[in-house]
């Protein structure tokens, strides 16, 4: 009989691409993760993985595999749910993955209300990118997904996902106290032509927005330092050398030299807790989305 747990472990391979990543995910070590795959090739009497440049690629076998190990852990997934709706209290493991900014804004302060107030619940949390998170909960890899949806930049809605909005991210324009616009009162996006910015690099939502909006208004944006953290482009405007647009949520406590402004109309993204249908009866997911709705309001008031 095959084992499930080095099922899963090839399963995850699968997901993420590499045994590393796999181990990160699973909370194992890259080690421990091979030595499953290797238990499990000798179970099949199949070469699992091949070499392929410095990391390995599934093999057929493997890949067929990998497929009815998702159908497994959705059965075990009903098995367990039902167990947790029995006892009728948050048990077992739960896997969140989130965003950058909400595992580092709201995240802690949502996990440790819960550990503290069920302690036979097994938290483990991942970072990824929002679109990348709605298709981990699809294939079964995490429990729960903490993801944004920009109006341009919508969120993919798979079937067999429930989702919930958390609440709403405002973004703000930060500019140096000297500034000429720290004075303004709320900003026109108008005011926004002819600046110097500091942004995150292409493929991001906010670079994307900020590239639009002023190409709309003829102006071709001066993207004079590009870099993906929040906290890294306030010590650039702390320094005087250029204005940003962060969300709120993204932004933590402003540095001292940092006035914040804000813009109407408000760049605005919707936050939202996602899962499994088939999860909705589990006590750990109702509990854990109510934390993070009541916990919202909080964070995004913070000055």
């Amino acid at each position: 009989m095959l084992d499930l747990a080095r099922l899963r472990a090839l399963h995850a391979v699968h997901v993420h691409g590499s045994v590393g990543a796999a181990a990160t995910a699973l909370g194992y070590t890259a080690s421990a993760v091979s030595q499953q795959i290797t238990k499990l090739e000798r179970e099949t009497r199949t070469t699992l993985l091949e070499r392929q440049g410095r990391g390995v690629a599934l093999t057929e076998a493997a890949q067929l595999l990998a497929e009815t190990a998702q159908e497994l852990m959705a059965i075990v997934e009903r098995a367990e749910v039902a167990l947790e709706e029995r006892r009728g209290r948050p048990t077992g493991r739960l896997t969140t993955v989130a965003f950058p900014t909400a595992a580092r804004g709201l995240l802690p302060g949502v996990l440790a209300e819960l550990a503290a107030a069920h302690p036979s619940l097994e938290l483990r949390l991942l970072e990824e990118g929002a679109h990348l998170a709605v298709d981990l909960v699809a294939r079964g890899v995490v429990d729960l997904a903490v993801v944004h949806d920009w109006d341009i930049a919508p969120l993919p809605s798979p079937e067999g996902l429930e989702r919930v909005e958390v609440g709403e991210d405002h973004c703000d324009i930060l500019v140096p106290a000297a500034h000429p616009l720290a004075a303004r009162g709320p900003l026109a996006r108008e005011d926004l032509v002819d600046r110097r910015w500091i942004c995150q690099p292409p493929g991001h939502v906010c670079h994307e927005w900020l590239v639009r909006t002023l190409r709309e208004l003829g102006s071709e944006p001066d993207l004079a330092f590009q870099v993906a953290e929040y906290q890294t482009q306030l010590e650039l405007v702390a320094a005087g050398l250029g204005i940003a647009l962060v969300p709120r949520l993204g932004r933590g406590p402003v540095p001292a030299g940092v006035a914040v402004v804000p813009l109407e109309p408000a760049p605005v993204r919707r936050l939202y807790a996602l899962w499994r249908t088939g999860a909705s009866r589990r006590p750990a997911i109702s509990e854990t989305v109510r934390v993070l709705r009541e916990h919202y309001p909080r964070v995004v008031a913070r000055p």
